[in-house]
């Protein structure tokens, strides 16, 4: 297979408490967050909402440690993959791009642009794809390829998903399975997935695959798990005037506690590394949600990090990609070119019709979300864990 490079795409998060302003500001200047109807307000609003939202974001921060453990975790995730993959023969490098901080994607691009690669596999860290995380991964890397030509050369397979790998289900099942058998009676505890929300219009107007993925996800996870416990899918971080995917987590928390659930086990499904997300939102506001409900058995499932199983999943998915077959892609990138992904699907990476007619009936209710964000101090902040 000659040498062997894998990029992982994650969306970064602030090392330190002075770092939160400059992330928020990189994270609104992203359309793929919002997209508002005029481009040109994109970055002055992404100017004024890290301005007035950093405060609070770091009182958040402060109360996990002062950062983000996202980026050290998903280092660590290299360098665990990248020694599978010796242990297995092959000659490979693994690289870490975030979106939104360092180390910017850009910035693996050019350690890439400095290494002999034969193969690259682009593998984000989402094991379900949903357009505003992979999808504006994806986006930012097709304009990188298309301004350089010495990229064009490079042979690449993308994977756009992964939720049903056996390793990864796997590897699930095993961490609910420790937590459960630390109760007294494993059997009557509610196991609770929580997944990160979307509005319920990506999927409904720009056929987003998200909530379709998170619920095959969830069943394959309880298939695998083969425990009798009853559970529940609920997607957290909800915000704005528009629907998101349901039920909430906030509402089917309260709703269990009607019905005289007493132990919970909430399983932080569309996240593989802990962040911001379930060191704060749930370790501490569900929890405290949860015990003012009266259910004070309130436990966590571990992130996945670099559980054993998981990283020989990802391992196996690498090889298996690095030899997936050519596809040919046509009508999406231009001019038309040979892309591989795995599994072989045709997968629009791009700017396509069907995105950008999306884009524009939401485009004011985007900028109507962000001015509901600057005026009550709630808004698409929580889209990705920030509050």
């Amino acid at each position: 297979m000659g040498r062997v490079g894998v990029l992982l795409l994650n969306l970064g998060g602030p090392d330190k408490l002075e770092d939160v302003r400059p992330f928020l500001y990189n994270l609104f200047s992203d359309p793929e967050i919002i997209r508002l109807p005029f481009p040109w307000l994109q970055k002055p609003l992404a100017w004024l909402i890290s301005s007035m939202r950093s405060q609070k974001s770091q009182e958040n921060y402060r109360e996990i440690g002062g950062g983000s453990p996202l980026r050290r975790i998903t280092e660590e995730q290299a360098n665990a993959l990248q020694a599978s993959l010796e242990q297995r023969g092959y000659d490979s490098r693994v690289f870490v791009g975030m979106r939104y901080w360092h180390p910017f994607t850009e910035e693996a691009i050019a350690q890439i642009h400095g290494d002999d690669l034969d193969k690259l596999v682009i593998l984000p860290l989402y094991p379900q794809f949903s357009i505003s995380t992979s999808g504006s991964s994806f986006r930012l890397l097709e304009k990188l390829w298309e301004d350089d030509p010495q990229l064009q050369k490079v042979d690449y397979t993308v994977v756009p998903s992964w939720y049903d790998r056996p390793g990864y289900l796997r590897a699930m099942a095993d961490l609910i399975a420790k937590e459960l058998d630390k109760l007294p009676d494993p059997d009557r505890a509610h196991i609770f997935f929580s997944a990160h929300g979307v509005p319920r219009s990506y999927v409904e107007e720009a056929g987003d695959p998200y909530q379709q993925e998170i619920e095959a996800c969830t069943e394959a996870i309880v298939e695998t798990l083969g425990r009798p416990n009853d559970y529940t899918l609920a997607y957290q971080s909800r915000v704005g005037p528009v629907e998101w995917l349901q039920p909430y987590t906030e509402d089917a928390i309260a709703e269990l506690a009607e019905k005289g659930v007493e132990t919970l086990v909430v399983v932080p499904i569309s996240f593989v590394s802990e962040h911001i997300e379930t060191l704060q939102e749930i370790d501490m506001e569900y929890r405290e949600l949860a015990e003012e409900a009266g259910i004070h058995n309130f436990h966590r499932v571990p992130a996945l990090n670099t559980h054993p199983m998981f990283v020989e999943d990802l391992a196996d998915l690498v090889v298996e990609a690095a030899n997936a077959p050519n596809l040919t892609f046509d009508g999406v990138m231009h001019p038309p070119k040979q892309t591989k992904f795995y599994p072989p699907e045709r997968w629009e990476w791009g700017l396509t019709i069907s995105a950008e007619r999306w884009n524009g009936r939401l485009a004011m209710l985007g900028f109507l979300a962000l001015m509901a964000e600057l005026i009550t101090g709630y808004g698409p902040l929580h889209f990705v864990g920030i509050l």
